[in-house]
């Protein structure tokens, strides 16, 4: 009786990549590095991306829902690879993987896409090539990954210091509601901070520094803070921009805010904040079999 081959059935990783908002972020300086010192405080949201890593018989090949989101080495994820690969210390190429991203996290702003993206890969693949590192091994390859990276090892409620990298656990935020809201314009993080440097030691201070230099450039961005303000506990630019969030105690409060910012162009979003065990939790990669 002939037998029918089965073909093996292959094991996937999926992960979630949390988003993140700046509750507060002062600019203190230039360093010596080129880097501004910073102290912000992180705090993770349930918006998310979601990503799924397969072995393939070689090379590493990036999907993602945006066109726009790079495919290739200027790709976070692509690097955390190489960069988890040799920390790995293994013999040969670094194997076949294909990565599918389902990209809710807009980009460009200011809500941490594409480090937590990086974070998650991390993750993913140390379970997939069942690598072992020590923690303080895995903060150095996410620091070089870039500097709000090692943040969303954790996730919750975190202050940040120097780069934003040196992290000091705070007691988790009381859950709010949160209405994030993303004009039609995307922010680069180098233009936010040379906008600042240009015009530091001016203007009231605000929770975010870099909020009024990236005003003066696209005012909608002050428009939408002040409307946020009304009924919200706290309202904002998230780090670089160019969302803004409006913190509130209600889900009803927080719909209604949602439905009066909602104007063609802008994306808005409903989410809530995350602690740091329930972080841990959802962004955690589980295995999977496929065929």
């Amino acid at each position: 009786m002939a037998v029918s081959a089965r073909a093996p059935r292959q094991r996937t990783i999926r992960v979630n990549a949390l988003a993140k908002l700046n509750l507060s972020l002062r600019v203190l300086g230039l360093r010596k590095d080129g880097y501004h010192e910073l102290r912000t405080v992180f705090q993770s949201v349930a918006l998310h991306d979601s990503l799924a890593f397969r072995p393939v018989a070689s090379g590493l090949r990036i999907r993602c829902t945006d066109p726009a989101c790079p495919t290739d080495r200027d790709n976070l994820v692509w690097r955390a690879a190489e960069e988890l690969w040799a920390a790995a210390r293994r013999r040969g190429p670094m194997p076949g993987v294909s990565i599918r991203i389902v990209k809710r996290i807009p980009m460009q702003s200011g809500l941490g896409g594409g480090s937590s993206d990086a974070a998650a890969a991390l993750r993913a693949l140390i379970a997939l090539w069942r690598v072992k590192l020590p923690r303080h091994r895995l903060q150095e390859i996410a620091a070089r990954l870039g500097a709000d990276v090692p943040f969303f090892l954790h996730g919750g409620t975190m202050l940040g210091l120097e780069r934003g990298d040196v992290l000091i656990p705070q007691h988790d935020l009381n859950r709010a509601w949160s209405v994030i809201v993303v004009p039609s314009f995307g922010i680069s993080t180098a233009d936010a901070f040379r906008w600042w440097d240009q015009r530091r030691g001016g203007g009231p201070a605000l929770a975010n520094d870099l909020e009024q230099p990236v005003a003066a450039h696209y005012p909608e961005i002050a428009r939408l803070v002040h409307d946020l303000r009304i009924g919200a506990v706290q309202a904002g630019m998230s780090g670089s921009g160019s969302a803004v969030f409006g913190l509130f105690d209600r889900r009803d409060a927080a719909a209604q805010a949602a439905r009066h910012l909602s104007a063609a162009g802008r994306r808005v979003f409903i989410t809530r904040t995350v602690g740091r065990d329930e972080y841990a939790r959802l962004s955690r990669a589980t295995r999977r079999a496929s065929s």
